[in-house]
C-alpha cells in the first residue's frame, strides 16, 4: 500500500514528507485511511533521539483516527465504513500472562509499538499515524462511537487511556478526592474523567492563567503551585493524585497531600528520578506508583465510556506543514491542549 506523510531523518531534522509502502493486506489485517492524528509528546521525544535508539526515517503517530477502507479475508471485528481507533501498540506476544489477561501494555516480550519497533513477523519497521492510511491486525484496533468528533477521539488513543487507566485501576467514584497535577495534554483528559466518574477534583498547577479552563472542565477546585503555602495547606488531603507532569520538582511536597493510604501516580515522565523521604511516606501508610496507557479491552471500554458521556480531547486541528511549529509549541506547552493534524493534508 502506498503510503505518504511526514517523517524525520535524523535527532536533529525536521518533519519532512515522506513516501513509503505499507505491507500488504494480511488475512487479519484492517486498513484504514486516516482522518486525523494526534501530536504526543513522546513523538517528539522519539523524533529527537531522547528516548534511545531510533529507526530512521521515522513516522511518528500512536493517536489515530479513521474509516475502515478494506479488510483480510478472516477479519469479523470490523467492516468497510467502521470508524476505527489504534493507539500505542499494533501487537504483542499474545501468549504471556499478562497479554492473556488483555493486559498488552505490559507484554512480558514487549510490545510492537505502532512506530519505531519491528514487526514480530517480518521485522520490518512499523511506520505510525502521521500518513494518509493504515495497516493493522484486528485483534489491536478498536471501533469509535459515531456521535464523537473524530479530531477530538485521536487523542484519546494515547492521553485519553493514560488516564482512563488508573483511574480505573484506583476505583475513582463520587467518595473519591482527586488531585491532578497539571493541567495539558494528559492532565485535562485526567479533570475530564474524574469528573465524569463522580470525583471531587483539584488541579495544581502553575499556571493561574488555567483556573478558567479547568473549572470548565469541571474541576472542583484549582490550586496554583506556586503561591507561597499552597500545597502545606493542603496536607492529608487528596485519595489519589495523577502526577502528569514531566517537569523536575519537590515530590515529597505532593506526597504529604495524600491522606492515610492514598496513592500518586506517575504518569509524566521527568527528566531526572525523584528524591522520596521515606518518612513521608511511612507516616500515612501512603503509596507511589506508576501507570502505562491501557490494554485493547480497555482502550475499547474507555471509547465506550467516552460515548456515553461525550468527552473527547481538546484540540487544536493543523494541517501538516504546520507539524514542526506544533512541536515547538508543544514543547513549549502553548497548545490547549492537544495538537491534532488533519490527515487530509498529508
Amino acid at each position: 500500500m502506498k503510503s505518504r506523510g511526514l517523517a524525520v531523518e535524523s535527532a536533529t531534522s525536521p518533519l519532512k514528507t515522506f513516501e513509503f509502502d505499507r505491507r500488504e493486506l494480511g488475512a487479519n489485517d484492517v486498513a484504514l485511511d486516516v482522518k486525523f492524528t494526534g501530536i504526543c509528546h513522546s513523538d517528539i521525544h522519539t523524533a529527537r533521539g531522547e528516548w534511545g535508539s531510533v529507526y530512521y526515517p521515522l513516522v511518528p503517530g500512536h493517536e489515530i483516527a479513521g474509516v475502515v477502507t478494506s479488510v483480510g479475508a478472516s477479519v469479523t471485528k470490523f467492516k468497510n465504513g467502521d470508524l476505527i481507533g489504534v493507539g500505542v501498540f499494533v501487537d504483542s506476544c499474545r501468549n504471556c500472562e499478562n497479554c492473556s489477561q488483555g493486559l498488552q501494555q505490559y507484554c512480558l516480550e514487549g510490545m510492537t509499538g505502532t512506530y519505531n519497533s519491528l514487526e514480530r513477523k517480518s521485522g520490518e519497521q512499523t511506520r505510525g499515524g502521521y500518513s494518509n492510511n493504515f495497516v493493522i491486525n484486528e485483534d489491536y484496533a478498536v471501533h469509535i462511537p459515531k456521535n464523537l468528533a473524530l479530531e477530538g477521539v485521536a487523542p484519546l488513543l494515547c492521553a485519553g487511556i493514560t488516564l482512563y487507566s488508573p483511574i480505573k485501576h484506583f476505583n475513582v467514584g463520587p467518595k473519591t478526592k482527586v488531585a491532578v497535577m497539571g493541567l495539558g495534554g494528559l492532565g485535562h483528559m485526567g479533570v475530564k474523567f474524574a469528573v465524569a466518574m463522580g470525583a471531587e477534583v483539584t488541579v495544581l498547577s502553575h499556571s493561574a492563567e488555567k483556573k478558567s479552563d479547568a473549572l470548565k472542565m469541571g474541576a472542583h477546585h484549582f490550586v496554583c503551585t506556586k503561591d507561597e503555602g499552597a500545597l502545606s495547606s493542603l496536607k492529608k488531603t487528596f485519595d489519589i493524585i495523577l502526577n502528569t507532569v514531566s517537569a523536575e520538582l519537590d515530590i515529597n511536597e505532593y506526597l504529604q497531600t495524600l491522606k492515610l493510604d492514598g496513592t500518586l501516580v506517575i504518569i509524566g515522565l521527568p527528566g531526572k528520578p525523584y528524591a522520596v523521604h521515606a518518612g513521608v511516606m511511612l507516616e500515612g501508610r501512603r503509596s507511589m506508583t506508576g501507570s502505562m496507557i491501557g490494554g485493547v479491552s480497555e482502550l475499547q471500554e474507555m471509547l465506550n465510556f467516552c460515548g456515553d458521556k461525550n468527552i473527547v480531547s481538546d484540540v487544536e486541528v493543523i494541517k501538516a506543514d504546520y507539524a514542526n511549529t506544533a512541536y515547538d509549541r508543544t514543547v513549549a506547552s502553548d497548545v490547549k491542549y492537544r495538537f491534532v493534524i488533519d490527515a487530509s493534508s498529508f
